[in-house]
């Protein structure tokens, strides 16, 4: 049986009283949450919040019917295929050619400022950012949203296309068309990878490239709270 024809017969033996629960928590999480964080709390506190709701989230996720953390490691034999490489090369190449085309055209001196004046920095983000930042955004809006809301969904495609518009909104704080365009793509790619696939570190891999891309061309710029204005 495949995961589509097992999430609708979960979907149809949902009781009322838990599916109610379940759009509840989904909307505060994916929803009001991102929406409270860019438009009424002061930047400083993005940060301290995004980590409490991730907390919230590994809770939900550790009390999900089903689900065991070991899961996070099934179809990381996808990684040795040859066609899984050609999509992480290819991949690379356009995150590079529009990290390129986006920093030439919004800001030319930011182009690989951190390798020019932080290299030091720029290394520490290379080896932390897929623990501190790609792993638990994965965890919470792939494992989490799929895992636990999968029921609610409609057919995977369209759930893709939810996922990577809920990841963007996720990223409304930095109040820029960039970062939301770029988080929406993003999200695309990583849902497929996650559930089309069936990879959790197929998923994780590519986000991590994409953040280490963006940073190494300079679109760091974007996704630092300091420089958040809103436009209201």
């Amino acid at each position: 049986m495949t995961a589509g024809h097992l999430k609708k017969k979960e979907a149809s033996i949902l009781s009322a009283p838990s599916r109610i629960r379940l759009w509840g928590e989904f909307l505060l999480l994916y929803v009001v949450a991102p929406l409270v964080m860019a438009a009424v709390l002061p930047p400083m506190w993005m940060f301290p919040v995004l980590f409490v709701v991730t907390i919230c989230g590994l809770v939900l996720l550790q009390g999900t019917r089903g689900f065991h953390w070991a899961d996070l490691l099934q179809g990381r034999q996808v990684l040795r295929e040859h066609r899984t490489w050609r999509v992480l090369v290819m991949f690379a190449a356009v995150t590079e050619l529009v990290s390129f085309l986006v920093v030439m055209a919004t800001n030319p001196d930011a182009l690989f400022g951190l390798l020019r004046h932080r290299p030091g920095l720029m290394a520490m983000i290379i080896v932390l950012y897929p623990v501190l930042s790609a792993l638990p955004q994965e965890i919470l809006f792939r494992v989490l949203f799929f895992r636990r809301y999968g029921v609610l969904l409609p057919g995977p495609h369209l759930a893709i296309v939810i996922n990577a518009l809920l990841f963007a909104l996720a990223h409304l704080m930095y109040w820029s068309w960039v970062v939301t365009i770029l988080t929406f793509a993003g999200g695309m790619v990583f849902a497929w990878a996650y559930e089309m696939r069936r990879s959790f570190a197929l998923a994780l891999l590519l986000h991590s490239i994409a953040g280490w891309i963006l940073f190494v061309f300079g679109m760091g710029i974007y996704f630092y709270a300091g420089n958040v204005v809103r436009p209201f």
